[in-house]
């Protein structure tokens, strides 16, 4: 998975090589990527609001769920080769992927049910799968070797990353007390 098999070399613009490992990454980050952008652009599209019902509802929630999948096993590749990485011990590589496909699929209910009753989350989601998305493309840039106009991409932090997502966090903390003020202040006036 380490061996480059194909390279660009854009002199000044794009250059780098890549290997299997910096492909699954980079692919699983520009889907996530896709994904989210494609879902947040859906949650602000006035006419998706019009024909807005229960079909509707119950399509997007079964949608959700196999991008969930379909997701997870991108992040299996991905958690396939950290587990290499980390262990020799076949074992333990292959209790942890199937334990976190049975919790996926055992929890896939559960967080659609909490998703319905709880749509303010759904933002929050989405842009926390955007972030994510941007790390796995900082990652995979970076174990491609890519430079991009002469600069290199470098994998984002670990620390960055927990540092967006908690900011991310206490912003819809906020949106949320704000909102729920607002409400009250409109429902005290009439």
């Amino acid at each position: 998975f380490q061996e480059p098999f194909a390279s660009v070399h854009l002199t000044g613009i794009l250059e780098g090589s890549f290997n299997v490992h910096s492909m699954i990454v980079l692919v699983g980050g520009v889907f996530i990527i896709y994904t989210a952008v494609k879902e947040i652009y859906h949650m602000i599209s006035i006419e998706d609001l019009v024909h807005e019902g229960d079909g509707a509802s119950r399509r997007s929630a079964t949608t959700a769920i196999v991008w969930i999948v379909l997701m997870n096993l991108v992040f299996s590749f991905d958690s396939i080769l950290s587990a290499i990485a980390l262990t020799d011990v076949f074992w333990v590589m292959a209790a942890a992927i199937v334990i976190s496909g049975a919790l996926m699929i055992l929890l896939a209910d559960h967080v659609s049910e909490f998703l319905e009753k709880n749509r303010m989350y759904e933002v929050l989601g989405l842009f926390v799968l955007l972030i994510v998305g941007i790390l796995l493309l900082s990652e995979g840039g970076h174990l491609a070797h890519l430079s991009l106009f002469g600069y290199p991409i470098e994998p984002m932090a670990k620390s960055t990353f927990y540092f967006v997502i908690g900011v991310l966090v206490i912003v819809d903390v906020i949106q949320g007390r704000y909102q729920r003020k607002l409400l009250a202040i409109r429902k005290a006036g009439h």
